[in-house]
């Protein structure tokens, strides 16, 4: 179980079709980054970055939203070019990728939809949460929790 929180950053819309997500994830990734996002986000109540992936059209196959950014205390304050949600408390599987990064997110993720069935999974949103062991090169970690029914 995990409780709701708020966020604050960018996103982008987009489908596992085509690699379409891996340049649209890199490109959302190299804004978030080449624009100092993080330091724009007011009322942070952590360092960590996550990585929500929401607003499904069905499931992993179609179109989902991508929003990179920061959890925050409060909405009240959205800075210009940026978007701010809030996301329910939802049960949720964790599963942790431990490697390189962005490769062990990769195949921590294929390993997911190749079980999506038995995982019961309910496309409500998903998130990575990169904390302060997901830049240790090829001792990084970042979890990854999927919604459950």
């Amino acid at each position: 179980m995990t409780n709701g929180f708020k966020i604050i950053g960018i996103s982008t819309r987009t489908t596992n079709k085509d690699s379409k997500a891996q340049q649209d994830l890199d490109n959302l990734w190299g804004l978030f980054f080449t624009q100092n996002i993080f330091d724009k986000i007011p009322n942070k109540v952590s360092n960590e970055v996550l990585a929500i992936y929401t607003d499904y059209k069905s499931d992993f196959t179609e179109d989902y939203t991508t929003i990179i950014g920061v959890p925050v205390s409060t909405l009240d304050k959205i800075p210009e070019g940026l978007i701010g949600r809030e996301f329910q408390t939802e049960n949720f599987q964790k599963f942790t990728a431990k490697g390189e990064m962005p490769n062990a997110v990769v195949n921590t993720w294929i390993d997911i939809w190749n079980r999506d069935k038995e995982l019961n999974r309910k496309y409500t949103y998903d998130f990575e949460v990169y904390g302060k062991n997901s830049q240790n090169g090829e001792n990084s970690e970042v979890e990854i929790y999927i919604a459950k029914k």
